[in-house]
């Protein structure tokens, strides 16, 4: 591993200051992914600054009846806190299937959702990458693509945003406060990260030096889920994974959610699907055609074309469990 120097600042402001003087320095807080990263020398960072200690570790009320979960809040304590689990079920089975326990516990909040993606070529400092480093190429295009984007990718870059935690986070529209010099400023889960375009290389649209300093949940409380589908029971990513709700009213769909995550360079929200199901009545025929047309966008790979109706045949599952629809065809 590359030497580095270990700060602990006193405040979120000598941590700024610091990140914006260090062109070569990472924020540490859990390292649960950092760490692994310096040890393959994907990242080679010269200086660490440790800021677990200086966002906030509580999960507080707001006074719109949501929730404000400070950065350095760790995974597991997410998953368990009492409000999480009655009005946000989606993010609390999202967390629990996403890793071991171990990793759970030291994992924050902050923390994953700036976690990098698992595409092995963006691993293998022997294989070109754009996003490990800009202009080399996409080796995964020709290459081992199955677990990669179907949706919002480029010829720069297919890979997959691997957070669990980030797909209800944008099913809920979650709020990311983040602080830097010149202030604090409020950007939705939904616009943090970026589709990779010809920049892969970010991730997302924090600004040098900008800090995460919690996430803020407005007050939900409709039946939600979370399904993940992967290639083994435990510890693996999502080849495909849902995030819904469903409201209904006097028969007919008052509110609906959906997120998708293990397709896109960034937790996708299906706005288009969500559009054509309000006001319908809740019927298996409209989740599938709902479905169907969210899905007509995407453009797989030559390995990654069964994600299309295994993604289709998750939501359209999910939202005929949360209507109570006991007969779902295929």
């Amino acid at each position: 591993m590359k030497p580095f120097r270990y700060e602990q600042p006193a405040d979120v402001t000598s941590a700024i200051t610091m990140m914006r003087d260090e062109p070569h320095a990472a924020y540490l807080a859990g390292g649960t992914n950092l760490v692994d990263l310096m040890k393959v020398e994907v990242a080679t960072p010269d200086v660490l600054i440790d800021i677990r200690t200086l966002t906030s570790k509580q999960i507080e009320d707001l006074p719109d009846g949501g929730l404000r979960i400070g950065a350095a809040v760790s995974n597991s304590e997410i998953a368990a806190d009492r409000r999480v689990r009655r009005n946000y079920s989606m993010l609390s089975q999202a967390i629990l299937a996403g890793a071991s326990y171990q990793l759970r516990n030291w994992a924050t909040a902050g923390g994953n959702l700036l976690q990098r993606t698992r595409c092995s070529y963006f691993q293998d400092v022997e294989m070109p990458c754009n996003k490990r480093e800009p202009g080399t190429g996409c080796s995964a295009l020709q290459g081992h693509h199955r677990d990669l984007a179907i949706i919002g990718h480029s010829p720069s870059c297919v890979a997959t945003f691997p957070s669990d935690m980030a797909v209800p986070l944008a099913a809920l529209n979650a709020v990311v406060r983040v602080q830097g010099l010149d202030g604090e400023r409020m950007i939705p889960l939904t616009d943090f990260h970026r589709l990779p375009e010809d920049t892969p290389d970010r991730d997302n649209v924090l600004e040098r030096g900008e800090l995460i300093t919690a996430i803020d949940l407005p007050a939900f409380s409709a039946p939600s889920a979370y399904r993940k589908v992967r290639d083994r029971a435990s510890y693996a990513f999502a080849l495909v994974s849902v995030a819904a709700s469903l409201e209904i009213a006097d028969g007919v769909i008052k509110d609906v959610r959906i997120a998708l995550g293990g397709m896109a360079h960034k937790p996708w929200r299906a706005w288009e699907a969500e559009r054509m199901l309000r006001s319908l009545a809740p019927t298996v025929d409209h989740f599938q055609v709902a479905a169907e047309a969210e899905l007509a966008q995407a453009q797989p790979l030559r390995d990654n074309g069964f994600k299309v109706p295994l993604a289709r045949n998750v939501i359209v599952r999910m939202l005929s469990d949360l209507a109570n629809i006991t007969e779902v065809g295929q």
